[in-house]
Formats: structure tokens, sequence, C-alpha cells
């Protein structure tokens, strides 16, 4: 039996165990995946030890260690090296560690259950942290016509673009320069939903949205969408759930080389 784990501080909330034997069960095998608590100050040799000592075959690795597991690891993936960060870890057959970022994927599967049309899509972005970092690459790659990055440190956003202007067409600008209203997706990457607070960008930004998302989940809608909602009653409301689960079969996959179906996993969620 394979043993993976989900390395994070906190770690307690962790759906990722719940998630992966649901994976395992679709194709009628069994692993041993468990959350742990990873120390803050020993992160590196806590991981080390799981792979070289108790036979560790793959790891989530999540809040606030990838960053961290992007400077540990032996090799990257195309989408680890642009996202900057490491939110999978696989054991290659020689004992070096391959480093993936699966959040931008997990996304983009969601959208597109979502039926979220993206090629030719304008994108706005809300924030330009490491999560909207994550997912710009794969929303290129998966047609976008361009993305806006909106940010409340508009250097910030004007950095990301620029680092990300060579993958297609891509720009920066502050929260309140907002003044587009074609956008036909509009992201919230903040986590403004967390304590209920709202960007501060003109409503006129949802005129023509057909799809919200909020990568923030919880049991009640969250603070964003109702807040899109309200303005445009048209616009379908996501939340990230199903980019959690997506971004865990993506994981799922690059460990056992099977892809997991995500609806029943994400209903079981939306059920409790």
């Amino acid at each position: 039996m394979g043993k993976f784990a989900v390395f994070g501080n906190p770690i307690k909330h962790s759906k990722s165990p719940q998630i992966h034997r649901q994976f395992a069960e679709q194709f009628s095998t069994q692993i041993d995946y468990q959350a742990l608590l990873a120390p803050l100050d020993e992160f590196e040799a806590f991981t080390q030890d799981f792979f070289t000592n108790q036979a560790g075959e793959g790891a989530n690795v999540t809040l606030p260690f990838k960053e961290r597991a992007f400077e540990l690891v032996d090799e990257l993936t195309e989408r680890a090296q642009l996202a900057g960060a490491v939110n999978t870890i696989k054991k290659l057959d020689d004992g070096r560690l391959l480093g993936d970022n699966t959040d931008g994927a997990g996304l983009v599967a969601d959208l597109i259950r979502n039926e979220c049309k993206l090629d030719g899509a304008s994108v706005l972005l809300i924030g330009a942290g490491g999560a909207a970092r994550g997912c710009i690459y794969p929303l290129f790659q998966a047609g976008v016509k361009d993305i806006t990055i909106a940010n409340r440190t508009q250097e910030k956003a004007e950095l990301l673009a620029e680092q990300f202007s060579a993958y297609g067409h891509v720009k920066g600008i502050g929260l309140d320069e907002i003044t587009n209203s074609n956008y036909q997706v509009v992201i919230n990457s903040t986590s403004s939903s967390v304590t209920g607070e709202l960007p501060n960008i003109s409503e006129t930004v949802f005129t023509q949205c057909h799809l919200a998302y909020d990568m923030f989940y919880s049991n009640e809608q969250t603070s964003f969408l109702k807040w899109v909602g309200s303005i445009n009653p048209k616009t379908k409301l996501v939340d990230g759930i199903g980019m959690l689960i997506g971004q865990a079969a993506e994981a799922y996959y690059l460990w056992q080389g099977d892809m997991p179906e995500l609806t029943p996993v994400i209903n079981t969620f939306a059920k409790g």
C-alpha cells in the first residue's frame, strides 16, 4: 500500500485524506494517506525523513510551506517553476524529489466542469499573490484571450503581469483602476471572503460576467459571490471546493497514473 500525506501547519482542517480515499475507492485500491503537522522550523528535515526513512511515495504541501517545498525538491515541472511554489511532491525511482503545482490545473478543471467557456475569454483575476500566480499559465493553456490582474498594490500586479507576458496578453492594474466591463470570467484569488470583506472594485466589472469564481470555499455562500449575485443575477457563482478537489485529482494522477472522476467527490462535500 502506497504511503502518502499532506504537510501543513495547521493541518487539522484538511479535507485531503477524505478526498484521496474517495479517489482510491474509484479504482478499487487502498492508500495510506495522512494529514501530518509539519514543524514550522524543521519542515525540510521533516519532509526528507518522510521520503527517506518512512517510505513515503508522495505528498501534498499546503500553507505555509509551498515556497519552501519549491526550494527543497530536486526537480520541478514547468508549471511549478512558473508558479514559484510546490503543492505536490513525488518520489522518483532514483530517490530524487519532483515538485509540481496542481493548483492552476485544479482551477481550470473546475471551470470546465462548470461549463465555463475559457477559449477566447477575457478574464479578470483579483489578487496578485501565490494563488493568482499559480493559475495564470494554466488559464492561458486553456485558451483564454487575455488576463487582467488587479491588485491593491498596483506595482505587484504589474510585476506579475510582466513575468507572464511571454505566455499571453496580460496586464496588471490597481483595483480602483478597473474600467473594463467586458470580462466574461472574474476570479477572486484573494482571501477577502475569509473575513467577509469585498474587493474595492467597480460593480460595472460584472456587467458581462458569465461566471464568477471565488477560490475560497465554505459551507455558506462566500461574501464575494453573494455580492456578485446581487449585482448580476445572471452570473454563475462558483466557490473553490471544486478547485481543491481538482488539484488533488491532479496530484493523484501524478502519483498513481489514474485520473479520478471529480463530480462524485464534489457532490459528497456539497451534501456534507
